[in-house]
């Protein structure tokens, strides 16, 4: 069986990568902590895989509602 994720759970999902996406650059550049080139990578991943969850939650979110 193929269970659908809703689509408030995506946008949550979406919300909390694009955060540590924002985050971590945030306190690399404040030298908190230490900038590597996992980190970078997975910063700039966070961000990019939240943004197309929070698009694909959007868009499934919407057209339910029609």
């Amino acid at each position: 069986m193929v269970t659908i994720t809703p689509p408030l759970r995506m946008l949550l999902v979406g919300f909390c990568l694009l955060t540590v996406g924002f985050v971590l650059p945030l306190l690399m550049v404040m030298q908190l902590i230490e900038s590597t080139i996992f980190l970078n990578f997975f910063a700039f991943t966070a961000t990019v895989a939240g943004s197309i969850v929070g698009l694909i939650g959007a868009a499934t979110l919407v057209g339910l509602r029609r």
